[in-house]
């Protein structure tokens, strides 16, 4: 709180000093409403009402753009101060803080409607040494990070599985980070989950939020909706008379929670038969390089969200060697979903999200 408060004096301090008066006194009590409100999205109980679960975590975007801009604007301070004439400069210091002003809501409303609208798809052709002739085409529909939780309900859940329905994939990956909550606040949300069809079915890994809301029951409950969750473990799937094997870990820290749980990429492809593709479903891009090492073909992740709103991607490779998209590490590929949902803010701002249509090609 010491360290929201400071920053909302920043940007107090900062916007407001081109105004006086009324214009302040508005500015102030705007300022001292979203600290009153910021904190409430972690713990404001449901039963409230939507509007109340909402308005706290639409706060928390709104002030993130309200300080990223206060920010911009000070650089551009700095530098208009060097170039102008002190009447020009005073000019622009009080358009510049009306412009702030003017753009927070205006991306705030433009990136919860990016947030809130139905995923696109996204076609990611990856090419693979060694494909058997029959996999040539063969497609996998990925979804990740959905968070069912606070904002994200049953309703987004059954748009998301429409969607992917409508792909005929040849199978479904869910690459962890599926709730925010336990079994018994969200599993009349996540229940569409088992209407996802394809012809080899839904396959799901764990991500940390798993771990966070009780993973052993999620596991059970994915289990009773159909989907094969994959623990350190590997299926080999016959599609025309070819063996693909599909893979899947525990998220990277899920040890931090259950010792037993630890991910093992290399565990995970223990007696898999040789000279077939292995496809690995890891929550984490920090995942990658033991499962290069484990002699992986793909891997498949989630967790980053690509950062899910600028400026917050460029700090997502502070801790994932990946952020978003299709890379290479040695001779493996690894293509990191920019997520099917959202987590705290509904905001997503040049980063959309995604359901993703992968299609193995021979290279």
């Amino acid at each position: 709180m010491v360290v929201l408060a400071l920053l909302h004096l920043y940007v107090g301090v900062r916007l407001l000093a081109p105004f006086d008066g009324t214009a302040r006194i508005a500015g102030a009590i705007l300022l001292a409403a979203c600290l009153w409100l910021l904190p409430k999205g972690f713990r404001i109980r449901e039963d409230r009402g939507p509007l109340a679960v909402l308005l706290p975590w639409l706060t928390l975007g709104f002030f993130s753009w309200l300080l990223v801009l206060t920010a911009a604007r000070d650089v551009l301070l700095l530098v208009s101060a060097a170039v102008m004439s002190a009447q020009s400069h005073g000019a622009w210091t009080r358009d510049s803080a009306i412009a702030v002003m003017a753009l927070t809501p205006a991306i705030t409303f433009v990136g919860f409607l990016m947030a809130r609208r139905v995923a696109r798809v996204v076609d990611v052709v990856i090419p693979l040494a060694g494909l058997h002739a029959s996999l040539e085409g063969f497609t996998i529909a990925q979804i990740s990070d959905l968070h069912v939780g606070p904002t994200i309900k049953r309703a987004f859940v059954e748009s998301i599985v429409e969607r992917v329905n409508l792909l005929g994939a040849d199978m479904v990956a869910i690459t962890g980070d599926i709730v925010d909550g336990g079994v018994h606040e969200l599993a009349r949300h996540t229940e569409p989950l088992a209407r996802l069809a394809s012809r080899h079915g839904t396959y799901v890994v764990t991500g940390n939020h798993e771990y966070y809301s009780g993973a052993h029951a999620w596991i059970g409950e994915l289990r009773r909706l159909g989907a094969r969750v994959l623990i350190n473990e590997h299926v080999v799937l016959d599609h025309d008379g070819a063996a693909l094997t599909v893979a899947g870990v525990t998220d990277y820290t899920a040890h931090h929670f259950d010792p037993s749980h630890r991910s093992d990429p290399h565990g995970a492809a223990a007696g898999s038969p040789v000279d077939v593709v292995k496809v690995l479903l890891a929550h984490q891009p920090r995942s990658a390089h033991a499962a290069e090492d484990a002699g992986y073909d793909l891997q498949l992740s989630g967790h980053t969200h690509g950062g899910q709103f600028w400026p917050w991607n460029f700090l997502v490779r502070l801790q994932q060697p990946f952020t978003a998209g299709l890379e290479r590490i040695g001779r493996m590929w690894i293509y990191v979903s920019r997520g099917t949902g959202y987590w705290g803010p509904p905001m997503r701002f040049g980063i959309p999200s995604e359901i993703t249509r992968i299609r193995l090609v021979r290279a």
